[in-house]
């Protein structure tokens, strides 16, 4: 397999999971539409195509790590189209179930199997290599690329038909984005009443109040005031449309997720696509009249 792997998609997320492959002892040839994406990797060891379609004709499994739907499709068709060798997609994105599904159909058309393993766990899980990987695709093609997911985490494995791994990540995702929206809440509301925000969160952690965005999002992004978790607003929102458009298909109701939904939005609308997804907690703050920061933010 050294020899035989592509990996497409050189972003935040995709740049340190193929550097994981190459960590492993693996060549990935890699393609980005940016140039300097691709020097880099090419300046770690990785070579490059210069097209989609070069690169089908050198490899037998692609790594799709990409932004939108759309963007996700449109290299599944060059992918398709090309007269290459390639034998199975792996897409790590987030895409929805009814967008995979159709990437499914194009891909089978031409012969080559799609194995759906959206990630969790974000810039920093891809560095560590510690991301959950929910894996969803045929066994005869999951069971060839398993360890190479292994690379980048912990592989569960969801079911044989790709897009069950989407539903799978939409939920997680759902369940991160309201956790942070709500912490953002609780956090500002404590902030207005004089609460020290260190403390708040040392006792959230210590209590019932738990959740991975006081673990990690609220003290480590939100009180330093960076704001630099390293996803963007404009793709959680997103990931939280997704959710809902397929909870919408099932008639299932998500009142609380509407209401994320429209935190997303306000802070996407106030700070531009490309704040972080942390920042949701800014509009709280300004609407306040309070900061949420640490002591060592304040005393800086």
């Amino acid at each position: 397999m050294k020899d035989t792997i592509g990996f497409v998609g050189l972003g935040n997320m995709g740049r340190p999971m193929a550097e994981r492959l190459i960590g492993a002892g693996h060549s990935p040839v890699v393609y980005d539409r940016s140039q300097a994406a691709m020097a880099e990797l090419a300046a770690a060891g990785a070579p490059t195509a210069a097209t989609l379609e070069e690169l089908a004709e050198r490899v037998e499994t692609i790594f799709l790590s990409l932004p939108t739907p759309e963007v996700v499709l449109a290299v599944g068709r060059a992918i398709a189209t090309a007269p290459g060798r390639v034998k199975r997609v792996v897409d790590l994105s987030t895409t929805g179930p009814k967008s995979e599904m159709e990437l499914a159909d194009i891909l089978n058309g031409s012969g080559v199997a799609l194995v759906d393993s959206p990630v969790s766990g974000g810039v920093a899980g891809a560095r560590k290599g510690s991301l959950a990987l929910m894996a969803a695709g045929p066994s005869a093609h999951f069971t060839v690329v398993e360890p190479l997911l292994a690379a980048f985490g912990k592989v569960i494995r969801i079911a044989e038909e790709p897009g069950k791994a989407q539903v799978m990540k939409l939920i997680n995702n759902i369940c991160s984005a309201a956790s942070l929206a709500i912490t953002s809440e609780a956090m500002v509301m404590g902030a207005k009443a004089g609460l020290d925000p260190d403390v708040m969160v040392e006792v959230l952690n210590a209590g019932s109040g738990r959740t991975s965005a006081s673990v990690d999002k609220i003290p480590r992004f939100v009180l330093p005031g960076s704001f630099d978790f390293g996803f963007a607003i404009s793709l959680s929102l997103k990931d939280i449309r997704l959710c809902l458009d397929e909870a919408e298909r099932l008639g299932v109701p998500m009142m609380v997720g509407n209401a994320v939904r429209m935190l997303f939005a306000v802070t996407k609308a106030d700070f531009g696509p490309d704040a972080d997804m942390t920042a949701v907690i800014r509009p709280l703050e300004r609407w306040a009249g309070v900061e949420v920061r640490g002591r060592a933010a304040r005393e800086a």
